[in-house]
């Protein structure tokens, strides 16, 4: 789950990181006044979307009046602000952060996430921070540093030390470092985050090491936990499908291609889109029903797919284990008759109850084909889209 930047300080600053003064808006009354709030005479007006490179996209201005604040808060509000991780459809802005100005002496790069071919939570250094960090990955790559925590021993002051070493910090801004990073990971662990990148961390011309921009991406699948947490979801920000998808516990990404995959099981979903580019076609969708879908569940799964105006076929691949064939199959002919399928649709089934769910789909009168494997399936998928 993702969460706005102006929310991603406020939950920093309740483990003492260090980030500027701000207040969201979402009118231009209410950044007007936020701007009159907060000491000036500098000020940033940041859209708030889920995505980066808003800087490059014209979605922050630094202003240096009230009156530029209104100025770019009547112009932000309502755009569509296309960025590189957007796409050309872009996100229309509907909330702002009106943040108190800083004068900047160096921009640093720092960021923490799971590393899961270590198991650990790793951190990521650069001493060269701001917009371009993902070009210096590329072209640079020698001036990203990683450390990694080990768990069991938790966060230790000398990570610290490393890592300000890398950043090339030193006295007084050193020591600011370690208690920044020894927060940043107490934040990390304690709500149950993914990703937290600060980009970018920034040396103020008065010594101060400050958080002036923050992404925080939290584990789905802990946030029952955190009730707090899962308040700050702004749904708005999501694809219609992938809410829909989480509301019946459903694993659903919505992708650009022409076939739609219902599949339980996140490899054997992985594979089947493999299968299906293997074949000349590209997927629709990434879609797990899990393990122990019910009918209803497997109806939804199947509704969300043909949702997709760009969905020209539907294959569904199912392994029955503790998910049983003819349950997958109930669901799937309850929701072709429903909505009055209009795309071919191939199934291959296989595992517990696999011959009583192929007869359930033999006899429902609906226009199924059968496949007897994976190649099979995708092939013919592929070859019914393509008119073959």
């Amino acid at each position: 789950m993702n969460i706005h930047e102006y929310q991603a300080k406020t939950v920093l600053r309740a483990f003492a990181v260090p980030v500027p003064t701000g207040k969201p808006a979402f009118t231009v009354d209410e950044a007007v006044a936020a701007a009159k709030a907060l000491p000036g005479p500098v000020w940033v007006v940041k859209a708030q979307i889920h995505a980066g490179g808003r800087g490059k996209g014209g979605g922050v201005k630094v202003v240096k009046s009230i009156d530029e604040v209104k100025k770019e808060a009547e112009r932000m509000l309502g755009m569509t602000l296309v960025t590189h991780q957007t796409g050309p459809q872009g996100r229309v802005v509907k909330r702002l952060y009106v943040e108190d100005g800083s004068a900047i002496e160096r921009e640093l790069y720092l960021s923490a996430l799971v590393d899961r071919a270590t198991s650990r939570v790793a951190f990521i250094a650069s001493t060269e921070g701001g917009m371009d960090i993902e070009e210096v990955a590329h072209k640079t790559p020698e001036r990203i540093h990683t450390f990694q925590i080990e768990p069991a021993a938790g966060y230790s002051s000398y990570v610290g030390n490393q890592i300000a070493s890398a950043l090339k910090l030193k006295g007084d801004q050193a020591k600011q470092c370690g208690a920044l990073i020894k927060s940043l990971y107490e934040a990390f662990l304690a709500k149950d985050m993914s990703l937290l990148e600060i980009n970018p961390l920034v040396v103020t011309k008065d010594g101060k090491v400050i958080c002036l921009d923050a992404k925080v991406n939290f584990d789905d699948n802990a946030l029952y936990r955190h009730k707090d947490v899962q308040e700050l979801r702004d749904l708005e920000e999501e694809d219609p499908a992938e809410v829909e998808a989480s509301e019946y516990d459903l694993s659903y990404i919505k992708l650009d291609g022409t076939i739609g995959c219902m599949v339980n099981g996140a490899g054997l979903a992985m594979a089947t889109m493999d299968i299906i580019k293997l074949y000349g076609e590209e997927p629709a969708n990434f879609l797990d029903v899990g393990g122990g879908a019910s009918k209803e569940k497997v109806t939804a799964a199947f509704k969300i797919i043909v949702s997709d105006p760009n969905v020209k076929g539907i294959l569904v691949n199912i392994f029955g284990g503790i998910m049983k064939c003819d349950i997958i199959a109930e669901g799937i002919v309850a929701a072709a008759k429903e909505i009055s399928l209009k795309v071919p649709l191939v199934v291959r089934l296989e595992g517990t109850n696999v011959e009583l769910g192929k007869k359930i789909l033999a006899e429902s009168g609906l226009p199924i084909l059968s496949a007897s494997d994976l190649a099979d399936a995708a092939q013919k998928i592929v070859n019914a889209v393509k008119g073959s």
